[in-house]
């Protein structure tokens, strides 16, 4: 059992504008596997990269629809301590998040201010028509019932660049932030930790990580279980 150091705690007490960068070790908790651990799906299976890419969508878009169905849906995921509170914390005006997962448990959790920086499987639109199209229809039919056309999941896919409206939106929130929050992530992942040289040069940097983190920029490092570390911190 630990307890959150009392300068960290008021660190976040204090702070009004907080972002925190999360990854997959934020969701591990609710059931999610980390893809790119030790028995992670990328370790197991040498071409998920290639799987999970748009040259692979294109070419074989029914070998991509059924990979997807099979490695990266787990519906009925629930968020945890984690997301629940950075989640109150943005519904007090005072955080932002921006994750790499794709996994929706944010937007369960009634997460204001994020950005989905790689897109988001629950989103699911039409690439004919362009319609939104329910995720559940998806999962039984990759084809838009409405028009014939391929439907895919709204996620960043390998050879195609983040969506300019997910980098705006991070760079505004980090270039105001005062407390900047790693969670769950290695930040070894680009575009993604790239954006720690865009923060505002005057904000603290703490990152939460079972795994000690090297960074290029002046940080504490809380080498804790996130989950006992989010149970114990007060927001």
């Amino acid at each position: 059992m630990i307890n959150v150091d009392a300068a960290i705690q008021t660190q976040f007490d204090q702070a009004q504008h907080i972002v925190f960068l999360t990854g997959a070790g934020v969701s591990t908790a609710s059931g999610i596997p980390d893809f790119r651990s030790a028995n992670g799906l990328y370790t197991q299976n040498k071409n998920a990269e290639y799987y999970l890419s748009h040259a692979f969508f294109k070419a074989d878009p029914q070998e991509f629809y059924d990979f997807c169905k099979q490695n990266l849906y787990f519906p009925d995921a629930q968020p945890n301590v984690i997301h629940d509170k950075q989640s109150e914390l943005t519904n007090q005006g005072r955080a932002a998040v921006i994750t790499q997962n794709i996994d929706n448990l944010y937007e369960v959790a009634g997460t204001q201010e994020l950005v989905d920086f790689h897109g988001n499987l629950f989103h699911v639109s039409c690439e004919k028509c362009h319609q939104s199209v329910d995720w559940h229809d998806y999962l039984k039919n990759r084809i838009h019932q409405g028009c014939g056309g391929p439907l895919r999941p709204d996620i960043v896919l390998y050879d195609e660049g983040i969506p300019s409206e997910a980098i705006t939106r991070s760079l505004a929130y980090l270039q105001q932030a005062d407390l900047v929050v790693i969670v769950g992530t290695s930040m070894r992942v680009y575009p993604f930790a790239g954006l720690l040289n865009y923060r505002n040069p005057q904000a603290t940097v703490i990152a939460v990580n079972q795994e000690a983190l090297s960074l290029p920029v002046k940080f504490e490092m809380i080498q804790e279980d996130a989950v006992q570390f989010f149970s114990e911190l007060e927001v």
